[in-house]
């Protein structure tokens, strides 16, 4: 339950951070936000059975929060940096890109693990998630210049090992 007031602390200052100045609209606006999406969100960082989500203590699923916390700066950070990338490949005069589709092997095993890294990907600029074989263990993944990565991609590894915390 406390878990659960943590959440809706968070959501709630993300909201008002998003919807600033605040006023009384606003306020109830995020209050009741926060409320469905600490109900929605709340067994999302451990998947498994009911009785495993039972046996994980309140400071397992506060570290998870803490790691996925520092996953959105990770995230964020990752996004500046291909940005700046992708700007640099299109007003170089010589527009250096070589387009492919990859095949990464990835390690996480929950399907919300999965979608996470998938989607963080296809968020990051130069990137795009095509494909998930899950029972094969790979992403396949379009980039905007293959040539330099040489199969693996160094995102991947970063978002994967977090990810690996919160959800597995």
């Amino acid at each position: 339950m406390i878990f659960n007031g943590i959440l809706f602390i968070l959501w709630f200052a993300v909201w008002m951070l998003l919807s600033w100045p605040p006023d009384a609209k606003n306020i109830i606006s995020g209050v009741l936000v926060s409320l469905f999406v600490t109900f929605m969100t709340s067994d999302i960082m451990h998947v498994g059975s009911a009785k495993e989500r039972r046996a994980i203590t309140f400071l397992g699923r506060l570290a998870c929060l803490g790691w996925f916390i520092y996953y959105i700066f990770v995230f964020l950070w990752e996004c500046f940096k291909a940005n700046i990338d992708v700007a640099y490949r299109v007003i170089h005069p010589d527009l250096p890109i070589s387009p492919g589709t990859i095949k990464v092997k990835v390690a996480l095993k929950s399907d919300i693990g999965l979608t996470f890294l998938a989607n963080s990907i296809t968020l990051t600029p130069g990137t795009t998630s095509v494909d998930v074989d899950k029972e094969q263990g790979y992403l396949y993944v379009h980039m905007l210049c293959v040539k330099e990565d040489r199969g693996r991609l160094k995102i991947v590894d970063k978002f994967e090992n977090i990810l690996k915390r919160i959800f597995e």
